[in-house]
């Protein structure tokens, strides 16, 4: 007697964030020092007064990132700070980096040189200590694994999931002009090719090609949260889309929000390339993601702290979980919030 065929999903079906739901469901933790486990930017243990906050990332040639318009200097620069990214977005103040790669025959030594001295740049930036990791070969391509291990007092942890109703929604930045940079590199790539080597136009989007190939995480905004004594009641790094991290807040919140259309900060070349590429400049701020800006919430007592800060946009508040999450357009009208930004499983 045959067996009845199990019914297959596909990973597209999913996304990323259903499928890390599904594997990760009651997890049980054994040990009284872990704090947090799965569903935040990173995890917390403590021991004694501190705790440690751990990420990882991984990042996959072709998928994440394409080696013909991204210097491998840049790359390793870049993997760091998105784990840098992640660290600051629990409160936290990131310490050690451990890196383990996988790499193809058609990698010279100096092209890993390269690769590692992006690396060594940021921790040096960031004072972070670069402390061990691993090499292997690859069939095909470059595959690199992060782990950053960062720390902070007990106290001032902060997590995705204890935003409060009358908070304010906060973020740093101006958001969409990684996205912006992207497009830029994809469309000289391809002129490239079918032009069979027609030199790339670059010359005017300086700022939005930074913001795609050589980010920054937000220390400063750490440092300045310490010194005036505040601790956000939630917070997570967009890397995704504003619009999906914000709804990543509300939900593990239990709360609604309303974030304001006049109130997304947006710098006028991301508007101008977003204008030549025939795109609606918004959506790219609420989609677009890899901005690693700071996405935040602050009781209403410190707003006259929060907007002494120019690079500190109040974008909305939290609201009742009964009100949903909406958007408000410029003439009032409210709009359900969707999330829209990048999979890795829909490619």
């Amino acid at each position: 007697m045959s067996e009845p065929i199990k019914e297959i999903t596909a990973l597209s079906e999913l996304g990323e964030f259903a499928l890390i739901e599904r594997l990760t469901a009651n997890i049980p933790h054994y040990h009284k020092s872990t704090i947090k486990g799965v569903g935040d930017d990173a995890a917390v243990l403590q021991y004694g007064d501190k705790c440690q906050v751990i990420t990882t990332d991984m990042l996959m040639e072709g998928i994440h990132f394409n080696l013909v318009y991204t210097p491998m200097k840049h790359l390793g620069y870049k993997a760091a700070i998105a784990n840098f990214s992640d660290v600051y977005a629990m409160n936290a103040l990131p310490r050690q980096l451990v890196v383990s790669i996988a790499v193809s025959q058609k990698f010279s030594v100096q092209a890993l040189d390269e690769f590692y001295g992006g690396l060594r740049h940021a921790c040096e930036e960031y004072e972070v200590d670069l402390v061990g990791g691993d090499t292997s070969s690859s069939m095909t391509g470059f595959a690199i694994s992060i782990t950053v291990i960062g720390e902070a007092d007990k106290e001032k942890v902060t997590y995705r999931s204890t935003a409060k109703e009358t908070d304010l929604i906060c973020v740093t930045g101006d958001l969409g002009a990684a996205y912006l940079g992207l497009q830029v590199l994809e469309r000289e790539n391809k002129i490239f090719f079918d032009s069979k080597g027609g030199q790339p136009r670059l010359d005017n989007y300086n700022y939005v090609l930074q913001r795609q190939l050589k980010p920054e995480a937000r220390k400063e905004i750490i440092d300045f949260f310490a010194k005036n004594d505040v601790v956000p009641t939630s917070m997570i790094d967009i890397s995704d889309g504003l619009s999906s991290e914000l709804l990543h807040i509300c939900k593990q919140s239990d709360a609604g929000c309303s974030l304001y259309q006049q109130r997304i900060p947006i710098h006028e070349q991301t508007k101008e390339v977003a204008s030549e590429f025939g795109m609606e400049p918004l959506i790219c701020a609420l989609n677009g993601g890899e901005d690693y800006e700071l996405l935040f919430t602050v009781p209403l007592d410190k707003y006259t702290i929060i907007a002494s800060r120019s690079d500190i946009a109040i974008i909305g508040h939290i609201t009742h979980k009964s009100e949903g999450c909406n958007f408000v357009t410029e003439l009032g009208q409210q709009i359900p919030l969707v999330a829209q930004g990048w999979s890795a499983y829909n490619e």
